[in-house]
């Protein structure tokens, strides 16, 4: 398997907006594992409960940052865009761009359910 980090939007002001966006994440992981790559999405992993707040402005930095570690152990960014491109996304893939590390922007199109 392939190891890659996955961008997709996370933040939302509304509970069904994040709700819809982990749905979107779940998609995602599955997109990818089925395309032989093992997928690492440290907004859906830092923000679990007892974890970091995202809302917190220091927090959601520290996240930010242990995520764009991980991304150094990756053969390659994916970016998932059906829901638009985040400001969180942009700058994982400045990161990566950055860095001379690969990305790769897709779609799930109509195979996810929202």
């Amino acid at each position: 398997m392939i190891p890659v980090v996955i961008e997709s939007p996370y933040a939302s002001k509304t509970k069904s907006g994040l709700a819809r966006n982990l749905r979107y994440l779940r998609a995602c992981m599955r997109d990818c594992l089925r395309r032989g790559e093992a997928p690492f999405a440290s907004h859906g992993l830092y923000t679990q409960p007892g974890v970091l707040v995202d809302e917190v402005p220091e927090e959601r930095e520290m996240g930010i940052a242990a995520g764009f570690v991980w991304r150094q152990f990756a053969n390659r960014t994916v970016v998932y865009a059906d829901l638009g491109v985040t400001d969180g996304m942009r700058q994982g893939i400045e990161h990566a761009k950055v860095n001379g590390l690969p990305y790769e922007v897709r779609t799930l199109g109509r195979d996810w359910t929202g």
